[in-house]
């Protein structure tokens, strides 16, 4: 077996290094002439200001303006805001209104998408943000830990209890690994498949093809036809080279949840949609075995790992896997979280991507999703005593939920 070469650990460290460095001088420059303000004259009283992004007023409590601006409101070299009203030109003819109101409610000021699928016949409930969540992809993050560990368990490369020493104290499994993204744990697993057998259980997972099923204007990503220049370990624990949707996400995570199996996401953009929808298998994946060695890293992490945001709700039990990287091609700095629940007999998937400035990252949007679970589940969405409206799917002719 390949061991993980000492080039791919400098590269994982020196990303890692860069993730949290600011991106330009400029932004060093507005960070410094901020702190020559008094922070007592700051907290002296709540100050309205104008978001640069959106036409809104919000009060900024004195706690928080005691921080340096640009940490809040710059978006530190990145083109893409960090905040912006992510439902203009979204049409909800056909949409879970309830889900849908939820989902608007949690993201909030936040730029970015969120995408609710239905994982037992792959229909979408809501897409907040459609011109997002239907563009060409973005780097993955660490959400393709998630396809390294289905490679990884497949190939007998690792088992559940395979221990990779990480520093000369500390050893990770599979679970621990999952809970908090270790990027080594991962990368030493790809340098051990290598490009082809990577690429193969990626295909298989739906990456590089469309998720959807005539869903128009989605476009299907893209995987590499060669082992990235960075190299196999950061493919597998950062993504590289790859580029992900987020409909791509909702599918595979889908999967997981429902068992096995890959369904062609449809998206019912009318009454007579919803009334005739016929849930349409693009495939079987054989991971229904691997799934009880994956789905208890996935809960760890939001127990106490990189999506302990998304943990509001006691009564639910949520699985997921959070994403932080900077996208080159934007550029913008991206926070992806890929989540299923369970609540008795009911599963929801949500895939929430923020894009935006270097503060945005994947528990910021494991928090997004959480609030989903949270407000779905305050309004008996899921339990027995749910009203008929809640489980009636809530179809819409006119703009909704700006």
């Amino acid at each position: 077996m390949r061991q993980v070469s000492l080039k791919t650990v400098l590269t994982l460290f020196i990303a890692s290094l860069l993730i949290s460095l600011p991106v330009s001088a400029a932004a060093r420059r507005k960070k410094a002439r901020s702190r020559v303000h008094s922070q007592q004259a700051l907290a002296q009283r709540p100050v309205a200001r104008t978001s640069r992004y959106r036409n809104v007023n919000y009060t900024v409590p004195p706690a928080r303006r005691l921080h340096p601006r640009v940490h809040r409101y710059s978006n530190g070299g990145y083109t893409s805001p960090t905040f912006a009203d992510s439902t203009i030109g979204d049409s909800v003819d056909g949409e879970d209104l309830v889900v849908r109101r939820a989902a608007v409610q949690a993201l909030g000021p936040y730029n970015g998408t969120v995408v609710v699928v239905d994982p037992s016949n792959g229909r979408v409930l809501s897409m907040v943000n459609q011109k997002l969540a239907l563009a060409s992809g973005f780097q993955p993050c660490s959400t393709i830990k998630l396809v390294t560990a289905v490679a990884g368990l497949s190939e007998g490369v690792i088992t559940p209890e395979t221990s990779i020493r990480l520093t000369r104290r500390t050893s990770f499994d599979l679970s621990m690994a999952l809970a908090h993204s270790n990027n080594l744990y991962f990368a030493t697993i790809g340098d051990r498949l290598g490009f082809e057998k990577v690429e193969y259980y990626a295909k298989l997972m739906g990456l590089g093809e469309r998720a959807g099923w005539n869903i128009e204007g989605e476009e299907p990503g893209t995987l590499p036809s060669e082992e990235p220049k960075e190299g196999m370990g950061m493919m597998t624990s950062f993504g590289s080279g790859i580029y992900l949707t987020p409909l791509q996400l909702a599918s595979l995570v889908s999967a997981f949840a429902n068992g096995g199996t890959l369904y062609y996401l449809q998206y019912p953009r009318s009454e007579q949609d919803v009334a005739s929808f016929e849930p349409k298998v693009k495939r079987q994946l054989d991971v229904a075995k691997y799934l009880p060695e994956i789905t208890p890293g996935m809960n760890d992490a939001v127990e106490f790992g990189t999506a302990r945001r998304a943990n509001y709700d006691p009564s639910q039990s949520i699985y997921g896997k959070t994403g932080t990287c900077s996208d080159t091609r934007s550029p913008t700095h991206l926070g992806w979280f890929g989540s299923f629940n369970v609540v008795g007999d009911r599963k929801l998937v949500v895939v929430v991507l923020l894009t935006g400035g270097g503060h945005i990252n994947g528990p910021i949007a494991s928090g997004v999703a959480g609030q989903i679970y949270k407000i779905l589940g305050e309004q008996h969405y899921f339990g027995p005593q749910q009203t008929a409206s809640a489980r009636t799917p809530l179809l819409a002719t006119m703009s909704c939920c700006q």
